[in-house]
């Protein structure tokens, strides 16, 4: 199974932002920035203003990664999914909306912090912002950054499940009462996966899945999505079947 990676977005600890317009890519241990609307979207979205942390970041990612891939506007909806690993999932979250069940009974439980206490909350948000009908699904895991997402990715696409999908990772950091279990990295990352064809836009390079489940990037084995998205924005051009992939050559500013 053959497959482009046509857009890249991640918010992590170093910034926000999206592969063709920044290639300051770095995941590192550190403070997740403050997530706000205008730093995601142009015009006003009355729900983001309600959602939990989770939420925020990775429906963030998610919009990061539609436009650099050049899907983030529609008329008509598309069928295209989202796949995502997470180690903690919406744990945060859960803790926040306990807090305000144990006082006075639960009489206080917070209705706006429940809607959130699932982990796959933010992928709804985000389907119905974008317009997207494919499956939506969250992957628990030890190791989020594994690319268990993308070979789901790849095996959604070949099964003809959907026509783009969108893989990654969201996770916060570990909460405070929970010990950390080694070096911890918090954040998300997606990327948009679509099948090669005379349509697809200009592509960061060729994913590859065997028949052994071994996931390949430009005929190098995948081990890590941070990796990965480096070895991206690493790429000047490749050439495909039918398509030349080519990465846009502005200047690029780091915050």
């Amino acid at each position: 199974m053959k497959a482009l990676i046509t857009g890249i977005g991640w918010v992590n600890s170093t910034g926000m932002g999206c592969g063709r317009e920044s290639r300051c890519f770095e995941m590192t241990a550190g403070r997740l920035p403050e997530i706000t609307r205008k730093a995601i979207f142009e015009q006003p979205y009355q729900r983001f203003g309600r959602m939990d942390r989770f939420s925020r970041l990775g429906l963030g990612a998610i919009a990061f990664a539609l436009k650099d891939a050049g899907l983030e506007k529609w008329t008509r909806k598309r069928n295209i999914s989202i796949i995502a690993s997470t180690v903690h999932g919406c744990l945060d979250t859960d803790l926040s909306y306990f807090d305000t069940v144990i006082p006075q009974a639960g009489r206080l439980a917070s209705p706006n912090l429940f809607a959130y206490t699932l982990p796959n909350s933010f992928l709804g948000e985000a389907a119905i912002h974008f317009g997207l009908t494919g499956s939506t699904y969250i992957i628990s895991s030890p190791s989020a950054w594994r690319p268990q997402s993308l070979r789901m990715a790849m095996i959604s696409l070949e099964s003809g499940d959907s026509e783009k999908v969108l893989g990654g990772v969201c996770d916060l950091e570990s909460p405070d009462l929970f010990a950390a279990t080694g070096k911890e990295i918090s954040g998300a990352l997606f990327l948009v996966i679509e099948k090669i064809s005379k349509k697809t836009r200009p592509a960061y390079g060729e994913l590859r899945l065997d028949r052994k489940g071994m996931l390949n990037f430009n005929g190098k084995e995948v081990k890590d999505l941070a990796n990965l998205v480096q070895r991206c924005l690493a790429v000047k051009h490749s050439k495909y079947k039918g398509s030349v992939a080519k990465l846009s050559k502005h200047k690029i500013k780091c915050s």
